[in-house]
């Protein structure tokens, strides 16, 4: 059956309802019979999702990003062997706003193994990406056409860190583009550190600021990183410490200032766990976080005055291995990607107080990693 018979065209919109249904993505990992990235259709005013459809081929497609006119979506392919080099790859697709159906226009190299995240800038003129086994990070222009070119830049990172096993050598684990792509910030599992770079959007070029880093805790593992919407703060989720850390962001300077450090998990838990994700609410009231071995979502309030986190709540994700969940555009709902538990849930988030509530849904799919979203047509 054709994707589009299932993911019906959306009805003709208002100019005020522009947004009024989404185009859900979510990547996967290919290793357990998926086929690449699947697709369904949300409508925010009545939450309600359409069956879960394949929109585009391709391998490990762990992380993905779309660029600002909604035109293409580059998906972060997450292997080691590309062509038979120690490389991951970036596909570019073009996107059909009706359909929902993705169209595969090329494949490039990351220029390191394992790339797990990537960010597209402002212009939509660069893709940013991340190598995780690499420990580096590339920049690849994207064409008038989106298809990608080579390279425009290229950094390796060095160094470790004090965990022998994970942090011998540099795993760049996300890249973030701040406020009018000033700063691409990194975050190295591997080194412990918040790298920054003043990001030059004509040439694609990043260059080392002063100064260079910010820092969290030894063997803590930064993992990703998020900005406040109203750039005066930061926030990170270390993978390894299972906490999350605050910091005042000087957006002028690229530099950090550490504020606090909260745990991720209750007092009273024994397992092992893992963080994944964290995200901040568009209203900068709350920041969630992902837990891995208690399966939860931890939810806090953030202080609009200070930047400071005060813990509310975690949930159950109600499936295994959280390794990323997003919220949707409108800030109303939560998509959970459970994948060990081949589950997307839906949670619904109270606007008075940030606490999430299951709506009920539940999408299957195989090894979801990432989900993101793009206005209907």
């Amino acid at each position: 059956m054709a994707l589009s018979a299932i993911l019906p065209t959306a009805r003709p919109a208002r100019a005020a309802k522009a947004s009024s249904e989404y185009i859900v993505y979510f990547g996967t990992y290919t290793d357990k019979g998926s086929k690449g990235i699947y697709a369904c259709r949300f409508r925010p005013d009545t939450g309600k999702l359409t069956p879960v459809v394949l929109a585009g081929e391709t391998r490990n497609p762990s992380f993905l990003a779309v660029d600002p006119g909604n035109h293409f979506l580059f998906a972060a392919n997450e292997i080691g062997d590309y062509q038979g080099g120690k490389s991951g790859s970036i596909t570019s697709f073009t996107i059909d706003r009706r359909s929902g159906k993705l169209a595969a226009l090329n494949t490039v190299t990351s220029r390191g193994a394992d790339p797990c995240h990537l960010t597209v800038d402002q212009g939509g003129k660069h893709v940013l990406v991340a190598n995780y086994t690499g420990g580096s990070v590339v920049v690849l222009p994207v064409k008038s056409d989106g298809m990608l070119g080579e390279s425009s830049d290229f950094v390796q990172h060095l160094g470790s860190s004090v965990d022998p096993e994970r942090q011998k050598e540099p795993h760049a684990h996300d890249v973030v583009l701040t406020h009018g792509d000033r700063f691409a910030v990194v975050a190295d599992l591997g080194l412990d550190k918040l790298l920054v770079y003043r990001f030059d959007a004509q040439k694609g070029k990043l260059a080392a600021n002063d100064p260079p880093s910010g820092s969290v805790k030894p063997g803590s593992g930064p993992r990703h990183f998020a900005l406040h919407p109203n750039g005066r703060f930061a926030y990170v989720i270390n993978e390894m410490g299972n906490t999350i850390t605050a910091f005042d962001w000087d957006g002028d300077k690229g530099s950090f200032k550490e504020l606090q450090t909260v745990p991720t998990l209750p007092k009273d838990f024994k397992g092992e766990n893992s963080t994944a994700e964290l995200v901040v609410h568009p209203s900068g009231r709350y920041l969630y976080g992902s837990n891995r071995g208690h399966d939860s979502i931890a939810v806090y309030a953030i202080d609009p005055a200070k930047g400071t986190l005060t813990f509310i709540e975690d949930v159950s994700t109600l499936g295994k291995e959280p390794r990323n969940f997003a919220l949707d555009p409108t800030g109303a709902y939560l998509f959970a990607a459970n994948q060990n538990s081949n589950t997307v849930v839906l949670f619904r988030v109270n606007p008075k107080n940030g606490r999430l509530t299951p709506s009920g849904q539940k999408l299957e799919v195989i090894s979801p990693v990432c989900v993101t979203f793009v206005a209907a047509e």
